[in-house]
């Protein structure tokens, strides 16, 4: 036999218990929101947690204080707003021959074969990964003057498969012009093709080789590259160090199975 008083008091402590959960689970909940909306207020900024910081968030309702790690919370809830840097890519197969003459010979006959880098300038030879293609081709020579040349991966769908030539007025407003048409910000500057490009295609698109300048006026300069997804390749022949002298440029590219 259970006495009434007895009773009755086993009940009160049953519903201070239920209460008690149920205050702990919306304090729990208030400060979830609380972290989910401190935490989109910091992907606004530019500067995002370093690896290693410790964020401390305060609710506003319950007073009560959380420590959150900045790896895991902006790994899992920033992701639209980090910026990640594209994979790295495998070297290219590059080497050259010496049959210039015959080279220049051939594809001066040909159509879409040759064309004049003037003093200044950057073209860009965009080459769209071909279904039927395991990897990519190039050659190219020069008259009389070297040129630099690099090559570099643009990961987007591939629509069509047409080769097409994109002419600027230096690899610095080639750039821009890009970074405009993406809507990308915090440019890196352009470097000097006698040291390699640090232009901010390195940090957009992966890189198979950096602009250098290259003895296309001495022998035939030829490479390739497999194909690491689906995708566009774009062939820099950068003559922006000229102040004088524009370069007239030969070559082929093409796709093996």
């Amino acid at each position: 036999m259970v006495s009434p008083v007895r009773e009755d008091a086993t009940e009160d402590q049953q519903k201070a218990a239920s209460a008690m959960e149920a205050q702990a689970s919306v304090e729990q909940e208030l400060l979830s929101a609380d972290q989910a909306q401190v935490l989109s207020k910091m992907a606004k900024y530019h500067g995002l947690p370093r690896s290693g910081d410790i964020v401390m968030i305060q609710s506003e309702h319950t007073g009560a204080v959380d420590i959150l790690s900045a790896d895991l919370e902006s790994a899992d809830l920033l992701g639209d707003h980090r910026r990640v840097s594209p994979p790295l890519m495998a070297p290219p197969c590059i080497w050259t021959f010496a049959k210039m003459k015959e080279f220049k010979s051939k594809l001066g006959k040909e159509k879409n074969s040759r064309l004049v880098v003037k003093r200044g300038e950057v073209v860009t030879i965009r080459v769209p990964t071909h279904p039927e293609g395991k990897r990519v081709c190039w050659e190219f020579a020069t008259d009389d003057y070297d040129i630099g040349f690099g090559v570099y991966f643009d990961w987007t769908p591939v629509t069509s498969t047409d080769i097409t030539v994109q002419v600027s007025d230096s690899s610095e407003d080639e750039d821009e012009d890009e970074e405009e048409e993406e809507e990308i910000e915090d440019p890196v500057p352009a470097g000097d093709v006698e040291r390699g490009s640090r232009s901010s295609l390195r940090g957009r698109y992966g890189e198979v080789m950096p602009v250098y300048r290259r003895d296309s006026h001495r022998d035939v300069q030829a490479g390739s590259h497999d194909y690491p997804g689906e995708g566009i390749y774009l062939l820099k022949f950068d003559n922006s160090y000229s102040l004088l002298r524009n370069k007239t440029l030969y070559f082929h590219i093409y796709y093996t199975s």
